[in-house]
């Protein structure tokens, strides 16, 4: 079995927004749209839940680790498939199988 890897992927989030979804690349960030207000941790919650559903990653392997009050995060996965995540996120920066944020 493979070990964990730790994946920092940086973000660009636009709460309130009509719906939630991923909406692709931002030069290095990915950017995503939740439908939950930025108060009281709400949007970073819809944020983890919108990326475990895309990714199929468990939302408990994942983590914001900076800008907890910003557009801007950092969010941390584990997981065991690099090559697979950059997939499923269609990742162009994506070289040798990992994921720079």
């Amino acid at each position: 079995m493979s070990e964990p890897l730790i994946i920092r992927l940086s973000l660009r989030v636009q709460p309130n927004a009509s719906r939630s979804e991923v909406v692709g690349w931002y030069g290095e960030a990915l950017r995503i749209r939740v439908a939950a207000p930025p108060s009281k941790g709400r949007a970073n919650d819809a944020v983890l839940d919108l990326l475990a559903e895309h990714t199929g990653i468990r939302r408990q392997h994942m983590r914001i680790v900076r800008g907890h009050q910003s557009r801007d995060k950092v969010a941390e996965i584990t997981t065991v498939n690099a090559e697979e995540l950059n997939g499923r996120l269609g990742n162009p920066a994506m070289t040798d199988g990992v994921l720079f944020s």
